[in-house]
């Protein structure tokens, strides 16, 4: 043969190298807890990376648990930090901490994102930044401590974790998909698609982003936040409001 054939590395191989890549001992520092290698790498292989690597296991199965622990250590902080609180006003408390959007929160603050094994994929679309997949990973992460340690210590990490959005829950901000939810009430306006636009300050370490959204090109809400996206559904709230007391100035206005 005029040149070597190069060896294809087996799928269990590049599963390894991927997670060889990054040091994950400053993620694990952050959730206050030791995973071993094996159900690390596990709790962080998204189905899309384990889907192009001839179905590799994936972390649905630890995210399915860590889901149940997080709920129940949620609902039993609540129970105990507001006990004047019915029923009705404690589960609206609750979904909205253990949202997607919650979770994609928590996934940030401990720089979730660069850990995570996604497919080529996801990679090109953005989906380090994809609230579902960061959500979905920090619950897998949550059931491999469950599984590893037991029910207190991950319910402690879930306290740790969650502690400023358990002390500042209420039951009237749920924490919703407001770009959505702006989207949905401009089409049945027969308004045009909101446009975003957003800029930073600070550090890179200590950055604040502001955002502003606009409808047909007239700025309709603005927010801030830590991060881009946080800023853009904050706008987006706003936005919604602007339309729920002002729905015949924002039709008027686009009409012109």
């Amino acid at each position: 043969m005029s040149r070597a054939r190069k060896k294809r590395i087996s799928d269990d191989d590049a599963w390894q190298q991927a997670y060889d890549a990054v040091d994950h001992a400053p993620l694990l520092t952050a959730v206050g807890a030791q995973i071993s290698p094996e159900m690390l790498k596990l709790a962080l292989t998204h189905r899309s990376f384990a889907n192009e690597h001839n179905h590799l296991p994936n972390n649905e199965r630890l995210e399915f648990v860590g889901d149940a622990v997080l709920g129940l250590s949620v609902a039993h902080k609540l129970f105990e930090l507001y006990p004047s609180r019915p029923e009705s006003e404690l589960s609206p408390m609750r979904a909205a901490i253990v949202s997607r959007y919650g979770l994609a929160d928590i996934a940030r603050e401990i720089d979730l994102g660069p850990h995570m094994l996604i497919g080529r994929g996801e990679e090109l679309t953005g989906g380090r930044e994809k609230e579902s997949i960061l959500a979905d990973t920090t619950e897998a992460l949550l059931g491999a401590i469950y599984l590893e340690h037991g029910f207190e210590t991950a319910r402690k990490v879930v306290l740790t974790l969650f502690d400023a959005k358990l002390r500042s829950a209420t039951a009237t901000t749920k924490h919703q998909d407001w770009k959505t939810t702006l989207q949905v009430r401009l089409a049945e306006l027969k308004l045009p698609v909101a446009e975003y636009r957003a800029e930073a300050e600070g550090p890179d370490h200590n950055q604040i982003f502001t955002a502003e959204v606009l409808v047909d090109g007239v700025v309709r809400g603005t927010g801030t936040g830590p991060n881009k996206k946080l800023a853009e559904q904050e706008a987006a709230h706003q936005a919604v409001l602007f339309l729920r007391d002002h729905t015949a100035e924002a039709v008027l206005g686009a009409q012109q």
